[in-house]
């Protein structure tokens, strides 16, 4: 181990790559979360309903991360490994399934480049560091969330909490942001856009967001601090009006369709992240005078 964190140290080229690579496989899995996890919910709660009506729980096939294996939707043809190979799979099949043909969604070969690119760039930038594995296991979290509520709807409490945990413990353990602050950021991102949901629905009496939206800017306060969430805020919601206009503009939404809030808060969290506190300095060394 120490040799390799030797090797890692004097060669940021080689850990950014052996990074991307890595990046490029756990993007591959998060696709079976973000596939998966939603059916998984739905199935548990189609189990809490039989429980609390007293109504013969359905037999079910087993549905979980790992099982079934992957397949086809459509032939059910299970995938091989060779055909799971991170982006080179997908351009060998052409995009296609081997055994019927079907179109496989670009979703998959996205969902992996994504992750990888992340990986890549927090590699560049942390280089080999305490900060380096905590900060890809909150990316990839970050990219399954994203693509669950733009999906959905939903930020499942299966991520969001143990990822405000997680973002408690790293700090108590590392110090990278006092406890404290961290503590009063998981804190003020919770009640913060709790009382955002109660001033919008006592004035319009309709939901403008879920309660898994307070849960991740919650994580990111224990993650990054409290003084990190008024730019993460800023930015989200910057991210989404820009969105939602264009989205109205080309006809893609209607007016006063909802729109999912989890992805912007992970883009502005994830920004935050690497270059929060640079702009932070460059806005008060601008305009605060």
């Amino acid at each position: 181990m120490a040799e390799m964190a030797s090797v890692f140290a004097g060669n940021a080229g080689l850990l950014v790559l052996v990074v991307l690579l890595f990046g490029l496989l756990v993007g591959s899995f998060l696709n079976v979360v973000i596939h998966r996890l939603p059916k998984m919910m739905e199935l548990g709660w189609q189990q809490e309903c039989d429980a609390y009506l007293g109504r013969e729980p359905t037999a079910r096939p087993r549905y979980n991360l790992l099982v079934p294996a992957s397949h086809c939707p459509v032939c059910r043809q299970e995938v091989r490994p060779w055909q799971n190979i991170p982006l080179l799979s997908y351009a060998l099949l052409r995009g296609r399934c081997h055994a019927c043909s079907t179109p496989i969604s670009l979703r998959y070969p996205a969902v992996e480049l994504l992750t990888g690119g992340l990986f890549a760039l927090l590699a560049w930038h942390y280089g080999w560091s305490v900060q380096l594995p905590a900060y890809l296991a909150l990316t990839a979290v970050l990219v399954a969330l994203t693509f669950i509520d733009a999906d959905t709807q939903l930020l499942p409490d299966s991520l969001t909490l143990p990822l405000l945990w997680a973002g408690l413990l790293f700090n108590l353990l590392t110090g990278t942001v006092a406890l404290s602050d961290a503590v009063l950021g998981a804190m003020a991102g919770y009640l913060s856009l709790w009382l955002v949901y109660w001033l919008f629905k006592l004035a319009t009496g309709k939901e403008g967001m879920g309660y898994g939206d307070f849960k991740l800017l919650a994580a990111f306060g224990a993650w990054l601090g409290w003084s990190m969430l008024p730019l993460i805020i800023l930015l989200s919601s910057l991210m989404g009006a820009v969105v939602g206009i264009v989205l109205i503009l080309l006809a893609r939404m209607g007016r006063g369709q909802a729109l999912p809030f989890g992805p912007y808060l992970a883009a502005a969290g994830w920004i935050a992240l690497l270059w929060g506190q640079d702009i932070v300095s460059w806005y008060l060394s601008t305009y605060a005078h």
